[in-house]
């Protein structure tokens, strides 16, 4: 079984995050789900630099990168995913995204708005029970294992 590494952003305002619809793209069906920014991380990359990578691709905003939330391990097909979930603490400079000014989000994402994950189909599901009212406030990394 091959793994894949992944990192990604929470990005918190007014107790809502930063979430995604990702729209048909390279030969991928678009997703009736909303998910947050992040990505795949590239061989002999380390976690911090792909996710502001990523964050950069999809958003064109430099992320402070705050403290590990969430860890995620599960199977997907013949593939094992681990999920690296780190707060990025300028969620203000997240308000104002321009699709236009990134070198992949006009092609990857149909929709984004700051959501409250309870009340929409969010994945990965374990979201959809977490409080961000206060996310600096979450005192340990909670992990999540589905193998």
């Amino acid at each position: 079984m091959n793994r894949r590494v992944a990192v990604r952003g929470i990005v918190a305002h007014d107790s809502k995050i930063l979430c995604f619809r990702l729209k048909a793209y390279d030969g991928k069906p678009a997703h009736d789900f909303w998910s947050v920014p992040g990505g795949g991380v590239d061989v002999g990359e380390a976690l911090l630099p792909a996710l502001k990578r990523e964050m950069i691709e999809e958003t064109g905003i430099i992320p402070v990168i705050g403290r590990l939330l969430f860890v995620q391990q599960f199977e997907w097909h013949d593939l094992e995913q681990m999920e690296f979930f780190f707060l990025i603490k300028n969620g203000k400079d997240y308000l104002d995204i321009d699709l236009s000014k990134t070198t992949h989000g006009a092609t990857e994402i149909e929709k984004f708005e700051f959501i409250n994950p309870a009340e929409h189909k969010i994945l990965p599901e374990f979201l959809s029970n977490e409080s961000f009212a206060d996310i600096n406030t979450v005192s340990a990394t909670k992990f999540f294992n589905y193998l």
